[in-house]
């Protein structure tokens, strides 16, 4: 009986951890990926990590997840924004010079998706749709404990959902979408421009638990977006249950009474009271911890 490894590959560091079968982190490795250095640089390393955490045994499987966008049925990563140079990378194909094992590669939303479906908020229930509201606003939907990552790997990709037609143009995304006004960075961006409130959307919390007004509007606009954008979610899936994480949701009530109550007004009569939304409960370990269950 081997071991399995999760990895969750990010733009500022890779982590690898060996992850038991009851979902927990026995050891974990963090480095950071220094992607302006290559791919094979990052591969090398990554190597090294699995080796020193294997540590001699066996290893049954390998999952990774990293940004979007990639082929999950290839094993390749594409052109993602914030590992710049990285274009049509195959990444399980030189793992397995390696490691001739069961590799697996998702997007990070998903694998975070599956973590929390799994050992998280979601477990129990049939059908789970993650999001998370960090950097970027990222999703992933998870039915019986299966990722479903659709016909091109590109399921999930809601920050991309258009929500305000000829809206707010965001980095390489659609006018007027989700990530424009929901995710950290927007929100920091938001504040500056409209109020010239600087320190990001970290500032913008604290002033509005202070009773900012000019920050509180900031607040309610990404928030009514988010809401907009569950709904939307929920009229076309109808999970069992939301669960949500990243740092914009660490700010705690001040978020969650203000979304539980705008969901519903875009919601059908019927579904008012049936929306579930929680938050996820397995913190920075969700991404290793469901990247190492891509191969269970």
């Amino acid at each position: 009986m081997g071991i399995h490894i999760g990895i969750d590959l990010g733009g500022t560091n890779v982590r690898v951890a060996k992850i038991n079968n009851n979902g927990m982190v026995e050891e974990l490795l963090q480095e950071q990926t220094e992607p302006e250095k290559g791919p094979i640089h990052t591969i090398e390393n990554i190597v090294r990590m699995i080796e020193t955490i294997a540590d001699g045994e066996k290893v049954d499987g390998i999952g990774i997840g990293a940004p979007g966008p990639l082929d999950p049925h290839k094993g390749v990563i594409l052109n993602p924004p914030n590992l710049p140079g990285w274009e049509e990378v195959y990444l399980v194909d030189e793992l397995k010079k390696h490691y001739p094992t069961e590799i697996q590669l998702n997007n990070d939303a998903n694998a975070a998706a599956l973590g929390e479906a799994r050992f998280g908020s979601g477990k129990g229930y049939h059908s789970v749709f993650y999001i998370t509201v960090s950097t970027g606003v990222g999703g992933g939907l998870v039915i019986d404990d299966q990722v479903f990552s659709g016909a091109q790997g590109y399921s999930g990709e809601i920050g991309n959902m258009i929500l305000n037609p000829g809206g707010y143009q965001y980095s390489n995304l659609n006018k007027g979408a989700l990530e424009g006004y929901a995710s950290g960075t927007a929100i920091g961006q938001r504040a500056y421009e409209l109020y010239g409130i600087e320190g990001g959307a970290e500032a913008v919390f604290e002033l509005v638990s202070e009773g900012d007004k000019r920050a509180q509007r900031v607040i309610d606009e990404a928030i009514e977006y988010l809401a907009m954008g569950i709904a939307n979610l929920t009229h076309i899936v109808n999970p069992d249950v939301f669960v949500i994480g990243g740092g914009v949701m660490k700010a705690g009530d001040l978020i969650w009474i203000p979304l539980r109550e705008k969901v519903k007004k875009y919601l059908y009569p019927g579904l008012v009271d049936k929306v579930n939304l929680q938050p996820a409960s397995l913190s920075g370990d969700a991404g290793v911890i469901g990247a190492s269950l891509l191969t269970r």
